[in-house]
């Protein structure tokens, strides 16, 4: 049974960090993709990183510089590590797998964590 457990949210001050991260049982991450979405309340969801089977990475315009995705393969884990937190960066963020970054339709989905950011 494959279960991507998100975890690592919290309340934290503009400005601040938090570390997401997203482990996987059932599964292992070895030749997918990996990415990060997140859905602030009355907005779509939007994707906003992504770790390639090939070790390149994707990551939206807005959180450019502030957010670094990473794997731990001997933990099948991946984290998203948020820097320079704002408070548009709120809310759940989600994990999902898929073949490619492009996740037309992604093969799993794990439960949220929210991010909460105070200004």
């Amino acid at each position: 049974d494959v279960q991507l457990q998100a975890s690592g949210g919290g309340l934290v001050q503009a400005g601040g960090s938090l570390r997401l991260s997203c482990a996987a049982s059932g599964f292992t991450f070895d030749g997918y993709a990996i990415g990060w979405f997140r859905q602030a309340p009355g907005k779509e969801r939007e994707k906003v990183s992504c770790l390639n089977y090939d070790g390149r990475t994707y990551y939206v315009d807005s959180v450019k510089g502030r957010f670094t995705i990473t794997g731990d393969n001997t933990e099948n884990t991946v984290h998203l590590q948020m820097s320079s937190l704002k408070s548009e960066d709120t809310a759940v963020y989600y994990c999902a797998v898929d073949h490619s970054c492009g996740f037309p339709e992604a093969l799993y989905w794990g439960k949220g964590t929210l991010v909460t950011v105070s200004s």
